[in-house]
């Protein structure tokens, strides 16, 4: 199995060509080629497999495994694929679990190796408001809490104790600590399905952007991450919003081949 390794502002994901439809791979395989020790070592793993009336279709497993919805920042990972390998023009149509998605390609760098990668994210069409944060989809659910200062923030024990609130029952929910300064927004994630802090989410800093908007009525102008910044740009439509974009980096580390 031939596969490419890109990181998204940290987040990282093993990619494979699909069209033939030959993956097989159960979860507890995907979970070990995901093992940072036993395996390759990623967040989640990608398919691009063909489709009928879009450029491609994609299909998500997290690092245990399981099956997920979406994942912005490996959206943005497979339009980079898709169009360093000439599957897809700089501007590209593809389908997700969660719906159709338009992705573009603003710039190339470092020898054909960086892509600047918009994705436009699912509509979302309420936000619900909790005496400790804000609950939203973004594509997969995301809990956001506001803190201050967030870098004290225990992510991995309050993490996971949200994760797997009653509220949330019975898949839980990604959980996401945000701290609103005067340049935007600084987001540290608990990834479910990972089960641990990433360096970055997608659609968790999207649904944070989301939510800061909610308590404060500004777009914040960067969200920085461990991993890198992201732009975040929407419309508010009524209790929800609209023309949702995430943008930032999507980079191609190397490729490699599973044996049989």
């Amino acid at each position: 199995m031939q596969f490419y390794k890109f990181q998204a502002n940290g987040n990282d994901f093993l990619l494979v060509d699909d069209r033939e439809g030959l993956f097989s791979a159960s979860r507890e395989e995907i979970a070990r080629f995901c093992h940072r020790q036993f395996g390759i070592g990623a967040d989640g793993l990608i398919l691009l497999k063909s489709s009928g009336s879009y450029d491609f279709d994609m299909v998500y497993f997290n690092a245990d495994g399981r099956p997920a919805e979406m994942c912005g920042n490996g959206g943005r990972s497979i339009a980079a694929m898709a169009f360093m390998k000439g599957i897809a023009g700089k501007e590209m149509r593809f389908l997700a679990s969660d719906g159709v998605h338009l992705a573009k390609i603003e710039n190339v760098s470092a020898g054909k190796r960086i892509f600047d990668v918009s994705l436009k994210m699912q509509d979302v069409k309420e936000v619900k408001v909790f005496d400790d944060g804000w609950f939203l989809n973004t594509g997969v659910p995301h809990f956001v809490r506001f803190v201050s200062p967030v870098e004290e923030i225990d992510v991995l024990r309050k993490g996971k104790e949200i994760r797997n609130d009653s509220r949330f029952a019975p898949d839980g929910t990604n959980v996401n600590f945000a701290e609103i300064a005067e340049n935007g927004l600084f987001v540290r994630t608990y990834e479910r399905g990972v089960e641990g802090e990433t360096l970055s989410c997608g659609t968790g800093v999207t649904a944070s952007a989301l939510a800061a908007f909610c308590k404060t009525n500004k777009q914040a102008s960067k969200i920085h991450t461990h991993g890198g910044d992201f732009q975040v740009s929407f419309l508010k439509d009524g209790d929800g919003f609209t023309d949702i974009w995430l943008r930032g980096p999507a980079e191609w580390v190397f490729q490699g081949e599973i044996p049989d």
